[in-house]
Parts: structure tokens; C-alpha cells; sequence
């Protein structure tokens, strides 16, 4: 198999091993993954006012000190 799709052996035995590992998941008689994370709102919003505030105020003091030009966009 091997040299019929020019593959290194012991790729086809990392291949195998991750089937043989995975298999189960892959054909329903395993756990069931959820198919989207759990997203928590609120704390992305958090985080987003928070890097903005951060910004913002490393923005402003590199323009004060004259390394950053005023007029961004």
C-alpha cells in the first residue's frame, strides 16, 4: 500500500493507529462531541469593552509622547 500511493510505511501506521483510536467517534457508538462550544456572552463583551478601554488609552499615550501619529484609521 505503501509504495502503490508513494507514502512512507510508517505513515500508513499513524493513519491506522489514529482509525483504530477515533473509530468508534467517527461511526456513532462512541460519546458524541458537541458540535458548537458554549459561548459565554457576556464575558466576550467583557473582554471586548475591556481590550477597547486598553486601546484607547495606550492609543492616547503613544500619541502624547509622539510615536504614534493623531490621525488613525
Amino acid at each position: 500500500m505503501a509504495q502503490d500511493f508513494d507514502v512512507h510505511p510508517n505513515q500508513i501506521k499513524h493513519w491506522r493507529d489514529q482509525l483504530l483510536e477515533g473509530a468508534t467517534g467517527v461511526f456513532g457508538d462512541g460519546p458524541k462531541a458537541e458540535l458548537e462550544p458554549v459561548i459565554d456572552v457576556k464575558t466576550l463583551h467583557a473582554k471586548l469593552g475591556e481590550l477597547t478601554l486598553e486601546n484607547d488609552f495606550l492609543s492616547g499615550a503613544l500619541s502624547k509622547a509622539g510615536l504614534l501619529p493623531s490621525a488613525r484609521k
